[in-house]
């Protein structure tokens, strides 16, 4: 493999891969509130289900992290896909809301096993210079199933209803299984020099005596980082989960569809053009931007009445919460070693299950005690505890 190169055949298919993970989770959230209420779920009950994988998924990222640095990368992920495509199945065939839950479980298992080992297997393919650049394309197509999925779900689902829609995320499923069969690097976890102490040392700080991987679940450094993106997501999925049900519930005139299809397109347009900056320019420039473009979108998302001023939102939501994605994930990658790979992107993930979690949870509450107009502004408070988190935790560390 040529290492100076991020366009080599095992990265334009793990690169594919990860686009066909993101469809098959990404394709149920926005319908899965929904779906649990036609089969007898109430509000609060709705927004636990929507936020029940990612909940799941935080209890086995530290797992996840784990394995990704021990084991083979195409293993771990072709379990964690044969997982996902079981959950898919049991939504096909639910009688209950019972069954969703059983379904979100297992989906919180197979989507953490997959995100872990695919943003590790192609973090190990890069060289060094070019992690930023190759974590931004990867977070591209990370950005693209996360987005054009919910298009495609809710496209299915008006025409042909939940069960056809899921089965949708079934075959995204299968499709990572035939991808991740063609790519020649397995991903072996990567063994630390042997060579002498001096070697082992200058990795990761320790004697090779020291070294105790399967013990390693989580990088306190990267935490402050986690927190971020956690508070990010945050509104990003509360407006996710619940967009459909909230302009049905304020009969507003617009086609949600074009939301994320249009946020697809922008945050694609954005990494491309800025994928050389993820390595030059300063963390706390990206973050204040995004800051900026997420509280304008929120604000958008809360006067909408027309298709475009949704649609500026959804721009808007791709120079905060889409973009941050990218940045703070080659930021942890960069602070970790290459040996600590997969523990640094499990606890960035961490932010991210928690906000996937907690975003649906609280949109649940606020559906249900809140009047609508005040649904959306309510989600700004996120962004003046993303700059407490910088101004103590990153700020005097040079970001």
């Amino acid at each position: 493999m040529k290492r100076d190169s991020i366009y080599t055949k095992n990265i334009v298919l793990v690169l594919l891969a990860s686009f066909f993970y993101m469809i098959s989770p990404m394709l149920t959230t926005p319908l899965i509130a929904g779906y649990a209420e036609s089969l007898g779920a109430g509000a609060f009950l709705m927004g636990i289900i929507g936020g029940l994988m990612n909940l799941c998924s935080l209890f086995c990222r530290p797992f996840a992290g784990s394995l990704a640095d021990r084991l083979s990368k195409y293993r771990v992920t072709a379990m964690g896909s044969f997982i996902m495509a079981v959950a898919s199945a049991i939504y096909v065939l639910a009688p209950s809301s019972t069954w969703i839950i059983a379904g979100r479980l297992l989906h919180g298992v197979g989507y953490s096993f997959c995100s872990v080992c695919l943003s590790t297997w192609m973090s190990n393919m890069l060289p060094k210079e070019k992690v930023g650049t190759g974590m931004g394309l990867y977070g591209t197509m990370n950005a693209l199933g996360m987005a054009v999925s919910p298009s495609i779900g809710i496209f299915v689902y008006q025409h042909f209803g939940y069960r056809a829609a899921f089965f949708v995320s079934l075959v995204a499923c299968a499709a990572i299984l035939i991808t991740i069969r063609f790519i020649t690097d397995k991903g072996e976890p990567q063994q630390p020099a042997v060579a002498g102490p001096a070697n082992a040392e200058a990795d990761n700080g320790s004697s090779a005596g020291d070294r105790k991987p399967k013990l390693s679940f989580i990088d306190v450094r990267i935490l402050p980082l986690s927190a971020i993106i956690m508070l990010f997501t945050i509104p990003y999925y509360a407006a996710q989960s619940f967009l459909v049900t909230y302009t049905e519930a304020r009969g507003l005139a617009v086609h949600v569809s074009l939301f994320f299809t249009l946020y697809a397109i922008a945050l694609f347009l954005l990494r491309l053009s800025m994928k050389s900056l993820f390595d030059r320019v300063p963390f706390r420039y990206f973050l204040a931007g995004s800051i900026l473009s997420a509280g304008a979108s929120i604000w958008l998302l809360g006067v909408m009445r027309n298709d475009w001023i949704m649609l500026l939102a959804a721009i808007c939501m791709a120079g905060g919460y889409g973009l941050m994605c990218s940045v703070c994930q080659s930021t942890a990658i960069l602070m970790a070693g290459v040996e600590r790979r997969g523990v640094a992107n499990s606890t960035y993930y961490i932010g991210l299950d928690l906000g996937m979690a907690i975003g649906p949870t609280i949109a649940g509450v606020l559906y249900g005690s809140v009047p609508l107009e005040y649904f959306f502004p309510c989600l700004l408070i996120t962004l003046p505890a993303i700059a407490a988190v910088y101004w103590l935790f990153l700020r005097k560390k040079g970001f």
